[in-house]
């Protein structure tokens, strides 16, 4: 029997008015017909909005179907009396960890799911210990929560399921705020008990590279599944997947242009093994070429002509709840110059300080020790104006949509110019330029920002703060959460302000590969300190010392690395598709 099976299963969001007459109709999932037999592993794809997560709260009885039906292991969701069941059953880790974590310790917390379900106490003591540690946060079991990041949280919140043992496991995008080695630990610890004790794992992602090993995958678009097989048969269509606002792994991507520019590859490659074995057979059936002389090496991005410091942090230190047991050195004696004009990654593992770094340079938090300078005025200065520091050194957070407060999105987009005190006509024609900058249609100018998609509430969040015209923008994770092409939209639109507004942008990301395609210069944070600083390549050539921290280098600089070692006449030094291409056509053709 399915474990999970939804029958013509339709959802309806209904939208009344203050007096409870309907104002509109969204239909979230429109006649949905699915099986999951237990012990599968399987994969949910799809844009945002596509009604992923709409079907996944179903699979929890967190809503029930307009029409249709969903059985979970044999119960139908919409009875009420098996509510509770389902949920024992079903166990789901959200995006967002905050709506799942509710107590004060982080043991107390993952204990908290068996304890309901009436586990034995010695039981739960075992499943706590076996659950943090697989999630790799044991040594945090009696921290408070509100003190962990909000990658560790997400570990936090994954454990207090793990700890329940159910069935069968939902994540919805669990991984999005976790830095690459604590993605790989959630998904391994997740596979281990889909393998180990038979639990069937349900995992909505955006990451590709997650998929890869699932038994099934599911790719819904307006609420309906429109592909659906094994992972190979879902990646072979790029092109297509690509047109819904898909992608595929960043090694396929690879594999798919090698093939376009003539290379007899296999349709649909997976993996960085099965792509240097093929381009193995290739360079074996060729005849021998000479090596090539000199250090070829794909450039960089042109750097930019020498400019002024536009922010100086001189020995910088920061501790959270100092003098008590929860003391922690978040900054440690940091001392760093960004230039004007710079864009900036920000790279490191959950807790390394990246999140508090940013937060210190408009003043939202004041280092406990040393000083920062803008425009080489020190701001910690008594008579220094912090309110202004903070129009010109704008932050959008990481999660830009708790930003939004105003009845329309343009008069949230307008508050911030109009909180510098300039003139409505002022605030309205920045408003305008804004909402322009950042791709968001007329037709939201008037709409209330809550009734917005995620990646429009993004949108909408970076105008608020770009209306107020900042020399530095600061982005923290701006992309978590959102489908490949909203992902690369907002980035976009951020490079491109960049290039034409020469602002300073610093990036604080999770994604190697969102850092290599964009950045200028990263700066790698470990243990509150700076520890690698220069270009995309000069930072990655490190990748072995990255991997150490809890970090990576993007695919294809491992696909680089292992061709290297078969005796390939390419550079390691690519961080992107394109140069990665680029290289391996240049050593075989």
């Amino acid at each position: 029997m399915s474990i999970i099976r939804a029958k013509e299963l339709v959802h309806e969001y209904i939208r009344r008015d203050e007096e409870g007459n309907v104002e509109g109709i969204q239909v979230a999932l429109d006649h949905v017909n699915l099986n999951v037999e237990p012990g599968q592993f399987i994969s949910i794809l799809g844009h945002n909005g596509s009604g992923k997560s709409t079907f996944a709260k179903h699979i929890n009885a967190l809503l029930t179907p307009s029409e249709g039906t969903l059985f979970v292991d044999g119960m139908n969701t919409s009875d009420d009396e098996f509510t509770f069941a389902v949920r024992q059953t079903a166990g789901m880790v959200f995006q967002n960890p905050d709506n799942q974590i509710i107590s004060s310790v982080v043991d107390e917390d993952v204990a908290f799911g068996p304890e309901n379900i009436g586990v034995p106490t010695e039981e739960i003591i075992k499943r706590v210990e076996k659950s943090l540690k697989m999630v790799g946060m044991y040594k945090y079991k009696s921290h408070s929560p509100n003190k962990l990041s909000g990658g560790q949280k997400q570990r936090v919140a994954i454990a207090g399921v793990m700890a329940m043992e159910p069935k069968c496991i939902i994540l919805d995008e669990p991984t999005a705020m976790l830095d690459p080695d604590g993605r790989k630990d959630v998904l391994q610890a997740v596979h281990t008990l889909n393998k180990e004790k038979g639990i069937t794992v349900i995992l909505i992602t955006h990451y590709m590279e997650e998929v890869v090993d699932s038994d099934y995958v599911f790719v819904m678009e307006k609420g309906k599944v429109f592909m659906e097989g094994k992972p190979r048969e879902i990646f072979k269509d790029v092109d297509l997947l690509k047109a819904h606002s898909l992608d595929v792994p960043q090694v396929t991507l690879l594999a798919h242009e090698l093939r376009k520019a003539g290379l007899p590859l296999p349709e649909c490659v997976l993996t960085r093994k099965e792509l240097v074995e093929a381009l193995k057979e290739i360079k074996n059936s060729l005849p021998a070429k000479p090596q090539a002389s000199g250090n070829y090496s794909s450039e960089d991005k042109p750097s930019k002509a020498k400019k002024d410091n536009v922010l100086i942090l001189d020995h910088v230190s920061y501790k959270y709840s100092p003098d008590t047991a929860y003391e922690v050195k978040a900054l440690d004696d940091v001392s760093l110059a960004i230039k004007e004009g710079e864009f900036i990654g920000i790279i490191g593992h959950t807790g390394s300080g990246k999140s508090t770094l940013v937060q210190q340079l408009n003043g939202l938090i004041k280092a406990t020790d040393g000083s920062i300078y803008y425009r080489g005025q020190d701001i910690y200065d008594k008579d220094y104006d912090i309110k202004e520091l903070r129009t010109q050194v704008g932050m959008v957070f990481q999660y830009p949509e708790h930003q939004l407060f105003e009845t329309t999105v343009f008069k949230d987009v307008q508050f911030g110019p109009k909180n510098q005190g300039l003139d409505e006509k002022e605030q309205i024609k920045r408003a305008y330029e804004a909402l322009g900058l950042v791709g968001l249609p007329e037709e939201f100018y008037l709409a209330s920002p809550f009734e917005l998609s995620g990646g429009q509430k993004r949108r909408a969040a970076i105008a608020g703060v770009i209306a107020m015209k900042p020399a530095v923008l600061i982005l923290d994770e701006p992309t978590a959460g959102l489908d490949p092409k909203g992902r690369d939209d907002i980035l976009g639109l951020i490079s491109d302000m960049h290039n034409k507004r020469g602002d300073t942008v610093i990036l604080v990301s999770h994604s190697m590969e969102d850092v290599a395609n964009y950045v200028d210069r990263i700066i790698v944070m470990d243990g509150g300190k700076p520890v690698f600083d220069g270009t995309p390549k000069q930072v990655f050539a490190h990748y072995k010392e990255l991997e150490a921290m809890g970090l990576a280098a993007p695919q294809v600089t491992y696909v680089m690395n292992d061709l290297k070692q078969e005796g390939f006449a390419v550079e390691v030094d690519a961080t992107t598709v394109e140069e990665a291409k680029n290289d391996i056509l240049k050593a075989l053709c």
